[in-house]
């Protein structure tokens, strides 16, 4: 008992992987995060982790609709923003697998406006190291976004826009890119997006409930996307689809969207030398893709955000494993969620977060400031009120602080650790294991 909080960290990740000798325990562990997510106002939406061809769990939580009171159902479609790059880049590879285009086919044969189209590629295009300017960073433009845009009005927007880096020197996020890619493709294609996106990528790989966005119907199954104000959930004004050609234009399922990784890298929409091509990193962009690593693996995929909506979808080729996440309502931190579900998959220790956390007066914490020991074990435990926060110090044992959850209880985060005090001392509780420490 020498390093008593050291042991006890020891005692709960030994516990964590015990609760996962059952293949199910993982994902009733996710079911129970996502409900408690939901359950707290944190997140409304819907989740899918595929093995290879087989889905393994999928789920929704919460409301399509508020005010039609539409219950999301694992085949609700949701509006996946930065995802429709994906899809776009697929087609583009497609065009250039066909003889159509060219890798090096400069920008200058199609909008010899943009500046310096004559420098820019289609490579440049895809991996974000064109230097076009990002028209949806343009504080002008989100009050256009809800109404119908032409696409020259489009085009004459991003002509104006100065260069921002030399081609091909860096790499900053543009959605310009993709509306240029997407207008290339209709050029090309001699199609609407919609049409050439539902015949190239849709159909072919099956994929029934991801369709081109319009008006949201909530009688369609479509999900409308809120943010939380002050106390509720407001509803967030829409885009028109034209505002977002080939960069968010797209609806989806998460059941979907690991379906379309699973055929992307099974190679049936694209050959899978032209995929080892969209993965491959400059600068840490790929072409249509990006890397999310947890621990060692490194998932390939991609985000999107538009509106109120949050989606990621993530595919461990090693492994054949696909997830994807898509939330009409978040009011939390999407990557910590993504993290937390992970971990409850692969039955590393996890800890749901708290969520409610209480404010309490400084003249009640410091009641709590002082000594305290276990006449069993050899060392003191000393709490101090440092910059409005209790910090728990013990020798050799370490520091940290702790947040409070009511006027005398308190944990950590980060181990799990509770402490409840009482005006004698303190319980201290961890992984089921409890301990009393008294006030010297």
């Amino acid at each position: 008992m020498k390093k008593f909080l050291s042991v006890l960290l020891i005692t709960v990740s030994l516990s964590g992987f015990a609760q996962g000798d059952h293949e199910g325990a993982k994902f009733r562990k996710i079911d129970s995060l996502m409900t408690y997510l939901y359950q707290n106002g944190k997140f409304m939406g819907s989740i899918t982790l595929r093995e290879k061809d087989r889905i393994v769990f999928t789920k929704a939580y919460g409301s399509a609709d508020l005010a039609t009171k539409t219950k999301a159902t694992p085949f609700t479609r949701y509006k996946i923003g930065g995802i429709t790059k994906m899809f776009t880049a697929c087609m583009v590879f497609q065009l250039i697998e066909e003889k159509k285009l060219k890798p090096t086919t400069k920008l200058s044969e199609f909008f010899p406006k943009v500046k310096n189209a004559e420098n820019i590629t289609i490579y440049n295009l895809l991996n974000h190291t064109s230097g076009i300017y990002n028209y949806t960073a343009d504080s002008t433009f989100i009050s256009k976004a809800g109404s119908q845009q032409l696409r020259r009005d489009m085009l004459e927007r991003v002509y104006k826009y100065p260069s921002v880096f030399d081609p091909g020197t860096k790499a900053a996020l543009s959605d310009s890119n993709y509306l240029l890619l997407s207008y290339i493709i209709q050029d090309i294609t001699h199609k609407t997006y919609k049409e050439a996106v539902t015949e190239r990528i849709l159909n072919k790989a099956g994929l029934k409930n991801t369709t081109y966005a319009g008006k949201i119907n909530p009688k369609k199954n479509e999900a409308s996307s809120y943010r939380y104000v002050k106390d509720h959930w407001q509803q967030v004004s829409e885009w028109h689809e034209t505002a977002a050609t080939g960069v968010g234009n797209l609806q989806s399922t998460p059941e979907d969207l690991t379906r379309f990784m699973e055929a992307l890298w099974a190679g049936k929409i694209i050959s899978k030398k032209s995929v080892a091509d969209m993965a491959t990193l400059d600068f840490g962009y790929g072409k249509g893709l990006l890397n999310f690593p947890f621990g060692e693996r490194k998932f390939i995929g991609h985000s999107g955000s538009i509106e109120g909506f949050e989606t990621v979808v993530g595919y461990y080729p090693k492994e054949n494993f696909g997830i994807a996440l898509a939330g009409n309502a978040v009011n939390f931190s999407f990557n910590d969620i993504v993290k937390g579900v992970l971990s409850c998959y692969y039955k590393l220790p996890y800890r749901f977060p708290v969520l409610e956390k209480a404010d309490v007066d400084e003249d009640r914490l410091k009641q709590y400031e002082g000594n305290y020991g276990n006449e069993k074990l050899p060392f003191v435990i000393n709490v101090k009120l440092v910059k409005g926060k209790l910090r728990v110090h013990a020798d050799e044992q370490g520091t940290f602080y702790i947040t409070p959850l009511s006027d005398n209880e308190f944990i950590h985060e980060g181990s799990g650790v509770k402490m409840t005090f009482d005006t004698k001392g303190f319980t201290l509780d961890q992984g089921g294991t409890t301990t009393y420490f008294t006030k010297k």
